[in-house]
C-alpha cells in the first residue's frame, strides 16, 4: 500500500500505544505552565543560538527585513526595520509599567472595561500581572528589553503551527508573501481598467507582467500589518530550559457579552493585543493598527466587535486614548466602533451597512491563515518524528534533550510543512533521509 494510502504504519501494538502514549505526553506539555513564568525563560538564550544556525530561519528573517525595506512611510519603514535588526529593540508599551501598582492600575481598567475576566487566570502562573505582563529584561528602565529577539521566537504555543525556535520569522514570511500576492489578487480582477475606464480582469493576472491595478490599497499597510500583528510572541513564548514553550493567556473580551452587551466572546491570545499595543505605543498610523488588529478575525459578519476589542484593550494597555489617537470612534449610541479613515471621515457609523471596511483589513484577515495547514503538520510531524527517533539516538522520555536536541533542531531546519508533504508523497522513508542530512551535518 503506498505512503498516500496510509497516514502512518506503525510496527507494532506495542509501539502504536508508546507512540499514543508519547503524544499524550506531548500534549500534556504543550498545554501545561511553565514552572516559573515570573521571570525570563531558560531556555532563551538556546533557541537564539539554534535559531542563529538555521538557514531556513536566518532566510527567513532576512526576507522580512528586505519586505520592510520596501515600505514607502518612513517612520513605519524604521519602526519595522528596528523590531527585526535592533538587538535592544525596546518594548515600548512596558515602559512605566514595572511595579505591581502600575500593572494592577491597567488589569483593573480591563476588567471595568469587560476586556478581561479574572477567573480566567486563576491557575495561571503569576496570576493576571504575569499573563498580561509577560517578564522582560530591564524592565524598569525606559526601554524594557524583548527577552529574545523576533527571530527566535516560535509562530505559537508548543505543539502548534511554527512551534520551534525561529518558527516566527518563517510564519511570518509565508503570510507576508500571502498578503502581498492577495493584494496583487485584488488589483488584477477588481483594479485593472481597459476600455472606457471599465474594469476587466487583468488576462496576465497570474503573471508579473500583470497591472499594477489602480485600487486604493496601501502597499505600506500590506507590507507591514504581517510583521507587526505576531511581534508580542518574542515576549509571550519564551523557551523553557527543557525546549518547551511558556503558556499564552487569552483576553480582550470576558467571554460572555462582549458584542456591546450581547452575547459574543472576543477573548484571543495575548500576543494579538500586546502587538497591537506596541504598535499604537510607537505612534503607528491607524490604517495600519487596525489591519494588525485584524488579522485574528476580519471585521465583517458580526464580528465588528471583536476588533474594537481588540484595539480598546491594547490601548489600555499602552496608556493612550484611542478614539484621540483615531484608533476607534464613537456612534451616536456611544459605542466604541471602527473609525472611518481618510475620505470616510463624515460617514454615519449608524448606517445599514459596515462602511468603514477596508480591504485591507480582510485582506490581513486572509493572509494569516497558514496556521490551517501548518497546525496539523506539526502534529502529524510530531508522530512521524517519534517513529524514528530511535533510529538517531533519541528517546521521547529524556524530554529535555529530546526536545532540545532532535525535535526543535529538525523543525527549525526543515520546518514540519516541508517534513509533512515529503510524508504524504514519500513516506517515513523521505522524512529518514531528512534526517539522515541533518545528522551528517550534525545539526542532531
Amino acid at each position: 500500500m503506498s505512503a498516500r494510502a496510509v497516514p502512518l504504519q506503525l510496527h507494532s501494538s506495542r509501539r502504536r500505544a508508546w507512540v499514543a502514549a508519547l503524544l499524550i505526553g506531548m500534549t500534556m506539555a504543550s498545554q501545561a505552565f511553565a514552572d516559573d513564568q515570573t521571570q525570563p525563560g531558560a531556555g532563551n538564550a538556546n533557541a537564539v543560538r539554534l535559531a542563529d544556525r538555521s538557514p531556513l530561519v536566518r532566510s527567513a528573517n532576512q526576507f522580512l527585513i528586505g519586505q520592510a525595506q520596501k515600505i514607502r512611510q518612513a517612520s513605519v519603514r524604521n519602526q519595522t526595520l528596528d523590531i527585526l535588526t535592533n538587538t535592544h529593540s525596546c518594548a515600548k508599551h512596558r515602559a512605566g509599567l514595572a511595579t505591581d501598582s502600575a500593572k494592577d492600575a491597567v488589569i483593573a481598567q480591563l476588567t471595568v472595561a469587560g476586556l478581561v475576566n479574572p477567573a480566567d487566570a486563576a491557575n495561571f502562573p503569576g496570576g493576571l500581572r504575569t499573563a498580561i505582563f509577560p517578564p522582560v529584561l530591564n524592565e524598569s528602565s525606559n526601554c524594557p528589553q524583548l527577552p529574545q529577539p523576533y527571530r527566535s521566537a516560535p509562530g505559537s504555543a508548543f505543539g502548534g503551527h511554527h512551534s520551534y525556535p525561529g518558527g516566527l520569522p518563517v510564519h511570518v514570511s509565508n503570510n507576508d508573501v500571502s498578503d502581498v500576492h492577495l493584494a496583487a489578487q485584488y488589483q488584477s480582477v477588481y483594479g485593472n481598467t481597459a476600455a472606457y475606464g471599465l474594469p476587466q480582469v487583468d488576462r496576465d493576472a497570474d503573471e508579473e507582467e500583470a497591472n499594477r491595478g489602480d485600487l486604493a490599497i496601501d502597499d505600506d499597510t500590506i507590507l507591514a500589518a504581517p510583521i507587526w500583528h505576531d511581534w508580542a510572541k518574542s515576549i509571550v513564548f519564551q523557551w523553557n530550559a527543557d525546549g518547551s514553550e511558556f503558556a499564552e493567556f487569552n483576553f480582550g473580551g470576558a467571554g460572555s457579552t462582549d458584542a456591546w452587551g450581547a452575547a459574543g466572546d472576543s477573548r484571543t491570545g495575548a500576543h494579538h493585543i500586546l502587538s497591537i499595543a506596541e504598535a499604537m505605543s510607537r505612534g503607528l498610523p491607524p490604517l495600519l493598527v487596525i489591519t494588525q488588529a485584524s488579522a485574528h478575525s476580519a471585521p465583517t459578519s458580526g464580528n465588528e466587535y471583536k476588533v474594537v476589542n481588540w484595539l480598546h484593550a491594547a490601548a489600555i494597555i499602552a496608556r493612550i486614548d484611542a478614539v484621540a489617537a483615531g484608533y476607534l470612534a464613537t456612534d451616536s449610541a456611544g459605542r466604541l466602533r471602527l473609525p472611518p479613515l481618510d475620505a470616510l471621515g463624515s460617514i454615519d457609523l449608524n448606517a445599514a451597512g459596515q462602511t468603514n471596511l477596508r480591504a485591507e483589513y480582510t485582506l490581513h484577515n486572509l493572509s494569516d491563515a497558514d496556521f490551517t495547514y501548518s497546525g496539523p503538520a506539526v502534529a502529524s510531524v510530531a508522530v512521524v518524528l517519534a517513529e524514528l527517533a530511535a533510529e538517531f539516538g533519541y528517546d521521547a522520555g529524556d524530554t529535555t534533550r529530546y526536545n532540545t536536541a532532535y525535535r526543535n533542531p529538525t523543525l527549525s531546519y526543515l520546518s514540519a510543512e516541508r517534513l509533512l508533504i515529503i510524508y504524504s508523497d514519500q513516506g517515513s522513508n523521505g522524512v529518514r533521509r531528512e534526517l539522515r542530512r541533518l545528522r551528517n551535518l550534525n545539526v542532531i
